[in-house]
């Protein structure tokens, strides 16, 4: 079933979410929801969606770029590099200044340029309730650690307000800087 998007303000995004006990079919639908609904996104497209923000606070996400798909439960981050920023011909987005501009859906049409590590190692269950430990690198570690901090209620205007990082907001062509306060 396609959701609507919880967007930034709703109090549900800033909650710690809740470890899942058993993958069974309540789970399961709430997977079948998050893909339905990161499916039908085009604009702005989303690469990445957490249940928080389908308004559910449980931790599970899914990512989904190009030939990159995961179903990811209880993440649990065992290594990370430090943050860099990563060139844009390794990753998706917009540039400035070598970074990616993220965005997310929560809060559409505006980007910010993040370092996040490069290189992460991460345990987590996938929907078969199989226990995986995983390396990620590049932007699939980008989306990763974004949805990650969806399950901590963390969004990523938070991490660009830590850096002392420029928002952007985007209309149309038009580009214009957002004072972070």
């Amino acid at each position: 079933m396609i959701r609507k998007i919880v967007q930034s303000g709703d109090p549900i995004l800033r909650r710690k979410s809740k470890n899942i006990a058993k993958v069974d079919k309540k789970v399961l639908d709430i997977i079948k929801d998050l893909k339905d609904t990161l499916k039908i996104q085009k604009e702005p497209e989303g690469v990445g969606l957490a249940a928080p923000q389908i308004g559910k606070n449980l931790n599970i996400f899914i990512a989904d770029y190009k030939n990159f798909q995961r179903v990811v439960i209880n993440p649990e981050i065992l290594k990370m590099s430090e943050k860099q920023p990563r060139s844009a011909k390794a990753t998706r987005g917009k540039k400035t200044n070598k970074e990616i501009l993220e965005g997310c859906l929560s809060l559409p049409y505006y980007y910010g340029p993040l370092k996040r590590a490069d290189k992460i190692t991460v345990k987590y269950l996938n929907e078969k309730g199989v226990e995986i430990t995983e390396d990620f690198e590049g932007f699939d570690a980008q989306i990763i650690l974004h949805e990650i901090d969806h399950l901590n209620g963390t969004l990523f205007i938070d991490r660009l307000f830590e850096e002392k990082k420029p928002l952007y907001k985007v209309d149309g062509d038009e580009w214009e800087e957002i004072e972070l306060v």
